[in-house]
């Protein structure tokens, strides 16, 4: 007997059989399916009744069981039928809802005791409306919104979806049509998935949305959270980073298996919302009285006195949103929609496992799937193109996450938007195979806040792309982030990204963006792979890293006059590999040392301006310079040049000199020169060095000079300077002035040809 409630919709679900018998839905049953019941009574015409008894089983037929199913051309000829004489548990089947055939025929049930209000969908009550006896659809937990009278666009379906998501024996919700919404859903339910086939989502004239609400989806999910067990407390002691397990005050208020949030205090003395831990987790072991373990390696070391909030959750899990277009509210209106007016599909706010797939959107306002506090998710093959707006902050988005974690962004694409994809306070992420075009104005498709991401993998991508690029607020900062296989015409990655990696990314300039083609790098542990770029720029805003920061097969042609290292940078820089083109008159600045191994550096022609080093030490093994030359300039302290392994210098400058110091270089402050077996070949009025004051401490040990002129006047050797000249090959070098030999200079075993 039924209950009454709305839960009490037929289910069908397997029963047990008795031993040796086929289960109801398996092949070897005699009773036909739900949907082979629909065929017979919509495409056949024969009375379901007939097809039940002849296919029944023997063993089914008893005195109780009730008369077999009818099949009735509407669901309006079935209600105006008579209830009397109605037998609890009678079957009908329709084969369509308003017309026979239109798709929203189904099978039901008489259900004699019911009393609950009809849906028009899973409920209906007879035409005679009596006070007891409801008709209820028998489904096998996917209902189709036609089978609502729902048909078309025509009609708003927010009734039918409502009455749908309210009963737990739904966990599929078809559509086989297009829809119109006029209202914004929120559901707090689980194990749901909305399937919309590939049809198109109409939202014009829909309900207005509340201030600043990015969560006033048409579709919301959302978790409820219980603030009154919330447990608050200072660290007793450091959590050290890629941890899982956090000291508290009584584990007897966790459970195993539940989930929480997470938050811990500001930093002190950082921005407003610079907090280094926000993440839904999941409750995984209880070690002791004093301690809990979660589902979470944690990216930041936290400080013991710093403050810890635990607040309990219980989130949405299992649910699915796909297949589906989208479109705004102003595609349908023709308005230039706003915060209030404009429409966006989906979000997930405390979600576990809760998934985006196939949603093609256009003209939304807020983004196409918005999350916040998920954990295990994807978002896959959806889209989005043209919004209202890419100027209004956190609009224009096709996904935005934020205190997620475990979570997968694959196969999408984005044309003109702000953000393809967002990653806020989240970790354990990737986004893979995701492509942004027409991202010359308003935003760039690929980026994260700041608010300490850390661990996230983009690989195969294209489109612009920002790190930690958000703001003080937030703390600007973001640890081992890995980017591979990108393209793209402008990266920043210069705020304070702690461990950045990047593998074969290439920045190609573009007349219409950026046409210095940039990529700029927080040197902190950052390592670049078979990098491309036309301006390369290498600053430092952070000192967390224990690794160095290195450039391998990586190749730039910055503009002229560009500083390729930043003179924050005070900390070891070793390229190897690579080649810089087009230098002319660009500066490796800097207050560490700065290598290159095997590199090759190219000026723009003969005429191109040297390099200025400011950097206290600059070394280059196994490197070729061209059309270019050295200039050392630190304006105080000790300054070093290494020259070894077959590096040579050829071609002119503007200097017509390859080694000398500059204007800024204090006369009294000593410059060593380590000159090893190189190479220089030089055209006669280019000099190989010119040194004409200061102190200096000239090494040539094996060096080859060919051509050119060499100038080492005895002024640039006053004080306790030094210079060893030997074993060196001079072949057609004018030798302009040199110091005579001395206790401090010495000319040895040298070839003059």
């Amino acid at each position: 007997m039924s209950t009454g409630t709305t839960a009490s919709h037929d289910h069908e679900k397997p029963e047990r059989p008795a031993p040796g018998t086929p289960a109801p839905d398996s092949p070897g049953h005699a009773s036909p399916s739900r949907r082979h019941l629909l065929r017979a009574g919509a495409g056949t015409g024969l009375a379901a009744g007939a097809l039940l008894a002849a296919t029944a089983p023997a063993q089914a037929r008893t005195p109780e069981a009730a008369p077999a199913a009818r099949a009735w051309p509407t669901l309006a000829a079935l209600l105006d039928r008579s209830p009397h004489g109605l037998t609890d548990g009678e079957h009908a089947l329709t084969s369509g809802y308003r017309t026979p055939g239109d798709g929203g025929g189904t099978l039901l049930r008489w259900d004699s005791g019911a009393s609950d209000t009809p849906d028009g969908g899973l409920v209906h009550t007879p035409t005679a409306r009596p006070r007891r006896g409801r008709w209820r659809q028998v489904h096998d937990g996917t209902v189709d919104f036609r089978t609502f009278g729902v048909l078309g666009p025509r009609a708003p379906a927010d009734d039918a979806l409502d009455a749908m998501a309210a009963d737990p024996s739904v966990t599929r919700v078809e559509a086989r049509t297009d829809l119109l919404f006029r209202r914004r859903h929120t559901f707090t339910r689980s194990r749901l998935t909305l399937d919309f086939t590939g049809h198109t989502v109409h939202t014009g004239g829909i309900a207005r949305n509340t201030h600043d609400n990015p969560f006033g989806a048409v579709f919301a999910f959302t978790g409820t959270t219980d603030p009154d067990r919330a447990v608050t407390h200072a660290l007793t002691a450091r959590v050290p980073e890629l941890t899982d397990v956090y000291p508290v005050p009584d584990s007897g208020a966790f459970a195993v298996g539940e989930w929480w949030s997470v938050t811990c205090a500001p930093v002190p003395g950082g921005g407003q919302y610079e907090r280094e831990l926000q993440k839904l987790v999941e409750i995984t072991e209880i070690p002791d009285d004093g301690h809990i373990r979660v589902g979470y390696l944690s990216g930041w070391e936290l400080p013991a006195g710093r403050e810890l909030t635990w607040v309990p959750v219980r989130p949405v899990h299992s649910v699915t949103v796909r297949d589906l277009v989208f479109l705004g509210a102003g595609e349908d209106t023709g308005a230039k929609d706003d915060e209030y007016t404009g429409s966006h599909p989906v979000s997930f706010e405390y979600a576990v496992d809760c998934h985006a797939r196939d949603i093609h959107a256009t003209g939304t306002f807020w983004p196409v799937v918005m999350r916040r506090w998920n954990t295990r998710f994807t978002t896959a093959r959806c889209s989005l193109k043209n919004p209202p707006t890419v100027e209004y902050g956190g609009a224009g988005y096709l996904t935005q996450q934020i205190y997620c974690l475990d979570g997968r962004v694959s196969d999408c694409a984005s044309s003109n938007v702000r953000h393809l994809s967002d990653l806020t306070a989240s970790a354990h992420c990737q986004v893979v195979n995701c492509h942004g075009d027409g991202d010359d104005s308003g935003g760039n498709p690929f980026t994260t806040h700041g608010q300490y991401e850390h661990d996230l993998l983009y690989q195969g991508n294209s489109g612009l792309m920002d790190i930690a690029n958000s703001g003080a607020p937030w703390g600007t900062s973001a640890k081992r982030i890995t980017v591979r296989d990108h393209v793209c015409s402008w990266f920043v990655a210069d705020t304070k990204i702690t461990d950045l990696t990047l593998d074969n990314v290439t920045v190609l300039a573009r007349p219409t963006f950026d046409q210095a083609g940039t990529l700029s790098v927080n040197a902190d542990g950052a390592q670049l792979r078979g990098c491309t770029a036309v301006t390369f720029s290498l600053t430092r805003r952070s000192s967390r890293s224990a690794r160095p920061t290195t450039l391998t097969d990586c190749h730039f042609a910055p503009p002229a006059k560009s500083v390729l290292v930043h003179s924050a940078v005070d900390t070891p820089v070793h390229f190897t590999h690579c080649v810089l083109d087009g230098l002319d008159g660009n500066t490796f600045a800097g207050t560490s040392t700065v290598t290159l191994t095997a590199c090759t550096l190219r000026g723009s022609g003969p005429e191109a301006a040297p390099l200025t080093v400011t950097c206290p030490e600059l070394r280059l093994t196994d490197s070729v310079l061209h059309d270019t030359g050295l200039v050392l300039d630190a304006p105080a302290g000790t300054q070093r040049l290494g020259l070894d392994g077959s590096t040579r210098l050829d071609g002119d400058n503007a200097g017509h000199t390859f080694l000398t110091t500059g204007p800024h270089r204090n006369a009294d402050a000593a410059t060593h020169w380590h000159l090893g077996a190189l190479r220089s070949t030089a055209p006669a009025t280019t000099a190989h060095a010119v040194l004409t004051t200061g102190v200096h401490h000239w090494r040539a040990l094996g060096a080859e000079l060919k051509g050119g002129r060499l100038r080492l006047e005895p002024a640039a050797f006053r004080g306790d300077s030094t210079l060893v000249h030997a074993h060196c090959t001079e072949d057609g070098v004018t030798r302009e002035a040199v110091p005579e030999e001395g206790p401090r200079v010495r000319w040895t075993a040298n070839l003059l040809l």
